[in-house]
């Protein structure tokens, strides 16, 4: 049998006005199963999943069961803030960390098991603007660890995200907080796309892939077709990128990261299915009409078009998933 995997996707990139109906539709007319929830509009505005309200929450549980989804991740913005309360000329929020792991991460925790998930996305928190990471990195691996410590009491995972301006850049330093954090219920997001934003090759990203490998989780699916190649970008302003493009036409190289993910999912779905996941996910965040600090868009059309794109790849490497059917139609309705 070929190695499968399970496709994901954020929600909110697929609809319009963020309402559960035009997510949830857009996702069961895809033929989606998983979602990671970030943005919702439950009936009182468009929030950060994190600011439901006991009455929203449910309106959302009542809503995935309606349409046959199951949450794979809480997608929060937890680690997504400054290290540090000093003024670096950017507008990152700074939390008080005291404050922040006892109100914050607790309340993430109890949404995703609200939920019925096991998964969440955090971050690896922002150095200031022009410093040097390796002065800022020991208050970064403290900070995540006991961000992870809580998430653990709740028999969650907590996934870091590799992306641009944060301690956790690259591979390799995601790859460094692991390891000195050494807990099983940390894990780390792949996300080539994020890589490509600073300047990276595609070869340059597969190696910061093989350097995430020993503490992967996930893949967050998303690509970049980068307009200046071999121009390295110390600083990315997140909310100018307009050149985020499907996996099978930018230059994340992810034909061949699947290529070698092919021998190495069976390892990977047992690392999963330890930590109470079903498997692996490919998450898609493909931000194919824009992408920000703290989200993408890419419209029903556009995911649609980010969907196939993934499948395409899959398909060459030879990578089994599954969309909905006939059959799961039919059963959904009691036939």
């Amino acid at each position: 049998m070929a190695p499968s995997i399970l496709l994901s996707g954020f929600a909110d990139e697929a609809a319009n006005d963020k309402t559960l109906d035009q997510q949830f539709s857009a996702f069961a007319a895809l033929g989606m199963r998983y979602f990671s929830i970030r943005f919702v509009d439950a009936g009182h505005g468009i929030k950060n999943v994190m600011a439901l309200d006991a009455a929203e929450l449910e309106t959302v549980k009542q809503k995935i069961d309606e349409y046959g989804l199951s949450v794979s991740s809480l997608g929060s913005p937890l680690g997504k803030v400054k290290l540090l309360d000093v003024d670096d000329g950017t507008t990152t929020p700074y939390s008080p960390f005291d404050q922040y792991i006892s109100a914050d991460v607790p309340r993430a925790c109890e949404l995703t098991n609200e939920l019925g998930a096991k998964l969440i996305r955090g971050f690896s928190f922002y150095h200031p603007r022009g410093s040097n990471i390796e002065d800022h990195f020991s208050q970064a691996v403290d900070q995540i660890g006991k961000i992870v410590d809580v998430c653990d009491s709740h028999g969650l995972t907590y996934g870091l995200e590799v992306e641009a301006n944060l301690v956790g850049q690259t591979g390799d330093y995601l790859a460094r907080i692991n390891e000195q954090v050494n807990h099983d219920a940390m894990l780390l997001i792949f996300d080539g796309g994020n890589l490509v934003t600073m300047g990276l090759s595609t070869e340059e990203v597969y190696q910061q892939y093989l350097a995430m490998k020993p503490g992967l989780g996930w893949i967050h699916i998303k690509d970049f077709a980068n307009p200046n190649p071999g121009t390295r970008v110390e600083h990315v302003d997140e909310e100018a990128l307009k050149h985020f493009v499907p996996a099978d036409i930018g230059h994340s190289g992810h034909e061949k990261i699947f290529e070698d993910l092919v021998s190495f999912l069976p390892e990977l779905e047992t690392r999963m299915k330890k930590r109470g996941a079903p498997g692996v996910f490919l998450d898609l965040e493909p931000h194919v009409k824009g992408g920000g600090q703290f989200g993408g868009f890419s419209g029903p059309d556009g995911f649609g078009v980010a969907l196939r794109g993934l499948c395409r790849v899959l398909d060459k490497t030879g990578i089994d998933y599954q969309l909905r059917g006939f059959e799961d139609v039919r059963a959904d309705r009691g036939f």
